[in-house]
């Protein structure tokens, strides 16, 4: 039988230090005493541990790595404008720098796998988007040189926007403009954002004394239009709709458009992220902005400058940015 390869926790628990402290020995980093170097040296000589290709590229001089890992159907990262954005913002951060981003795009099912590996040869650390918490909570139990892009349970550190807030102030401007038959399409249960967002429009509507109506999918344009047209379906005198994310929300204008629906005269429409998509649609698309490039920059900052402890956390507004989707300029629309 192989024998297993020595990995990073195996020199750290042989030589009686820190995970961290191996890695700082690896990449010739600050932060270990000569002493302690020579010691875990050792143990590396007496393992036969050998680093993976990132290690080694950076041992070799090539710069530092900030790891992206993006939990989702490779196809929804390719035509989804949030992960782009998020791209982005790490780039922006690491401009004339020598450090690296590496990008990690996998389903649900390998993710486990795929995060324990990169918990063992992470440098400058990893940015998780669309991780669920608990896997969140067991990659910080590895390597504490993570943020996630949305809520995290303690203490692991993440970057987030104010989605409820926002939420709700979707909600109360659909009102404002005399929508009172409001209803949401939410995104995927268990995704810390889409709660939030959930939790902002039940506020709303409580505190207006409307009905909840609303239906969960995903992220994705397809999920929108489908649900919108069950909406309709069930409940035909709809005249405003909050959509958890521009993309779903492109689905339901085009649900409304099929069923012979007029947005705004008929029906309003706002989304959140405030995408690009959200000025390219027919009409313009109201839709509650969150700086997803400012919150990656936020997030690759403090991993960089080495700013992240236990409940570090960066929260961003939420502000809802008006356009046509949702405001009747002909006056076609009066209050209920």
């Amino acid at each position: 039988m192989s024998r297993r390869k020595p990995t990073l926790a195996d020199v750290a628990a042989a030589a009686g230090v820190s995970k961290a402290a191996v890695s700082r020995v690896i990449n010739d980093a600050p932060g270990a005493s000569a002493q302690t170097r020579e010691h875990v040296q050792a143990v590396i000589a007496r393992l036969g541990y050998r680093p993976d290709s990132v290690a080694r590229a950076l041992a070799s001089g090539h710069g530092d790595v900030v790891e992206l890992i993006v939990v989702d159907d490779p196809s929804i990262f390719g035509t989804s404008p949030y992960y782009g954005r998020v791209t982005a913002g790490i780039l922006q951060e690491l401009a004339g720098s020598n450090a690296q981003l590496r990008v990690h795009v996998i389903e649900e099912a390998g993710a486990p796998a795929l995060l324990a590996k990169v918990a063992e040869t992470a440098s400058l650390g990893v940015v998780l988007s669309n991780v669920a918490p608990a896997l969140a909570a067991d990659f910080y139990a590895r390597c504490d040189r993570v943020v996630t892009m949305g809520r995290a349970v303690a203490p692991v550190p993440f970057v987030d926007v104010e989605n409820a807030d926002g939420a709700q102030a979707a909600v109360m401007h659909l009102y404002e403009t005399g929508r009172r038959r409001i209803a949401a399409v939410h995104g995927q249960e268990g995704n810390p954002c889409a709660d939030a967002r959930r939790e902002g429009y039940q506020r709303a509507v409580r505190e207006l004394g409307l009905p909840e109506i609303s239906a969960v999918g995903k992220f994705c344009r397809e999920s929108g239009y489908e649900l919108t047209l069950s909406l309709l379906a069930e409940h035909p005198d709809l005249d405003g709709f909050f959509v958890g994310c521009d993309l779903m929300a492109t689905g339901s204008m085009q649900a409304l458009a099929d069923a012979g629906r007029s947005v705004p005269r008929d029906a309003a429409v706002v989304g959140f992220d405030d995408s690009v998509i959200a000025s390219c649609t027919t009409p313009p698309m109201s839709s509650v902005h969150q700086p997803v490039e400012q919150m990656a920059a936020a997030a690759t900052r403090a991993l960089v400058n080495r700013q992240l402890a236990p409940h570090w956390r960066c929260v961003f507004p939420a502000t809802l940015q008006v356009r046509q989707s949702s405001v009747d300029t002909r006056g076609g629309h009066r209050p209920g």
